[in-house]
């Protein structure tokens, strides 16, 4: 079963994601309270624990949000999704929009490893169904 691992937020643009308890999504908007949640294709970012855990023998203390993502899951490749498909997460439901981005070359983490997989394995999605969403939460693809 995939679920959600954590759901971060960053409140100003430029700073690290950080863990929160609960994220609300809108369908305009995106992540409440977050500063990348305005813009219609990409308004939510996820990207795999399995994803980090390739960088994390050069980082050890790598932590949910510093990929820059709103929701790290757990037993789903995500970047093999297509482009369109749908995710229930608890009551929301989201359809992805994305997968990959262009990295800026300023990135923390290539800069302290040499790689970043946010580029490659992230994913954005688009808000369907607006709600809740939390750690423990089951990730379904429909």
């Amino acid at each position: 079963m995939a679920s959600v691992k954590a759901v971060c937020i960053s409140e100003r643009k430029g700073e690290r994601k950080h863990p929160v308890d609960v994220i609300t999504v809108k369908a305009v908007g995106g992540v409440v309270g977050d500063a990348h949640g305005d813009d219609l294709k990409r308004q939510i970012s996820l990207l795999g624990v399995e994803s980090v855990d390739k960088l994390r023998d050069a980082m050890p203390t790598l932590a949910p949000g510093d990929f820059a993502e709103n929701i790290l899951t757990e037993g789903l490749t995500l970047y093999e999704l297509p482009i369109g498909t749908e995710l229930k997460i608890g009551d929301v439901k989201l359809e992805v929009t994305q997968i990959g981005k262009e990295c800026h070359q300023g990135c923390e983490i290539r800069k302290l490893t040499g790689d970043c997989v946010m580029p490659r394995e992230g994913i954005f999605a688009k808000v369907i169904i607006p709600g809740d969403i939390k750690a423990e939460d089951e990730v379904v693809v429909l």
